[in-house]
C-alpha cells in the first residue's frame, strides 16, 4: 500500500507548485485525510497551496493500541487554497480476533471565510467526508445498520502570534454530524441512534519555527451501545522544512468495541509538494 501511495504522491506532486504559507501552518494530516491535526480537522487546507498555486500532499499514519492498530495512508489536493479534495485507506486490525477492517474515505473541505493568520476572524471551512467500508459483517453482526456514510463538519482555526510567553498559539473547533462507529469501521448508525453532533478540539503551541507541541479531544457517538469512548492525544510534530513533517503522538482511545483501556502510539509521517 506505501508504495502505492508513493507512485500516487510523485504524479501528484510532479504536476503541481507549493506556495509560500509559514512553516506548519497548514498542520499534518488527520486520520480520516482531511488536513489537520491527528485526530480532527482543521479549518487549514492541506498542504502549502497560496490563492495562486495548487499544492499536493501524502501521507501514512501507524497508530498501535493495547488491542487494535489502526494504518491509514492517503493523499490531498489543494487547489488555491480555497478546495482540499482527499483520499484515505483504512486498515484496522482487532488483535483479539486475529481479523482486519478496512474502509474509504473521500473527502472535500471548503474554505468559507478568512485565513488562519492574517484575517481579523477566525479561519472557517466547510468539509465532508464520504465513508465506505469494506469489511460490515462485524458491524451489521454488532447492530450497525449501515455500510457507508458521510460526515459533515465545520471547523474554525486561528494563529495567534507571539500570545504565550511571545510563542505562536494555535487553536481549533470542529463541529460534526455523524452516524460513524468508531469514524466508521464498525459501521454506521445502530440501536442507540443514527446520528449527531459530536465536538473536536485542538490546541497547539509552535515552540519554535519547526517543532509545535499540542492536545486533542474529539468526542464520538455510542450508537451500538459498547461504550464507544470519546478520543484524545498529546502530539509533538517537526516540521524540518515545507517538504515534510512528522508526527508523534500519545493516544487515548479508551473503550473499542467493549475492550477497555486502549491507549498507545501514533506516528505520522507527511510529504508536502
Amino acid at each position: 500500500m506505501i508504495r502505492q501511495f508513493s507512485l500516487l504522491f510523485f504524479i501528484i506532486s510532479s504536476t503541481c507548485l507549493a506556495g509560500g504559507k509559514i512553516l506548519a501552518t497548514p498542520g499534518v494530516s488527520q486520520v480520516e485525510g482531511a488536513g489537520g491535526g491527528g485526530l480532527v480537522p482543521w479549518a487549514q487546507l492541506a498542504g502549502y497551496a497560496t490563492e495562486n498555486t495548487i499544492a499536493a500532499s501524502a501521507f501514512c499514519t501507524q497508530a498501535t493500541v493495547k488491542d487494535f492498530q489502526l494504518d491509514s495512508c492517503g493523499a490531498q489536493l489543494n487547489f488555491y487554497d480555497r478546495l482540499e479534495l482527499s483520499f484515505a485507506q483504512q486498515n484496522f486490525d482487532v488483535n483479539p480476533l486475529s481479523l482486519s477492517l478496512s474502509q474509504q474515505i473521500i473527502g472535500v473541505k471548503y474554505r468559507l471565510y478568512g485565513d488562519v493568520v492574517y484575517s481579523h476572524w477566525p479561519q472557517l471551512s466547510l468539509g465532508i467526508q464520504h465513508k465506505t467500508l469494506d469489511t460490515p459483517d462485524i458491524a451489521f453482526a454488532l447492530g450497525a445498520q449501515h455500510d457507508s456514510g458521510t460526515d459533515i463538519y465545520i471547523a474554525a482555526s486561528r494563529l495567534h502570534l507571539g500570545l504565550i510567553a511571545g510563542y505562536n498559539f494555535l487553536w481549533n473547533a470542529t463541529i460534526r454530524y455523524t452516524e460513524a462507529n468508531e469514524m466508521g469501521l464498525l459501521g454506521f448508525g445502530g440501536s442507540n441512534g443514527g446520528g449527531g453532533f459530536e465536538a473536536e478540539i485542538s490546541a497547539a503551541v509552535l515552540i519554535n519555527k519547526h517543532f509545535a507541541i499540542g492536545a486533542e479531544y474529539r468526542q464520538k457517538p455510542d450508537n451500538l451501545g459498547l461504550g464507544e469512548s470519546d478520543w484524545s492525544d498529546i502530539f509533538i510534530a517537526w516540521f524540518p522544512n515545507k517538504n515534510a513533517s512528522i508526527t508523534l503522538a500519545y493516544v487515548n482511545l479508551d473503550v473499542i468495541a467493549a475492550l477497555p483501556n486502549q491507549d498507545g502510539w501514533y506516528l505520522s509521517v507527511m510529504g508536502y509538494y
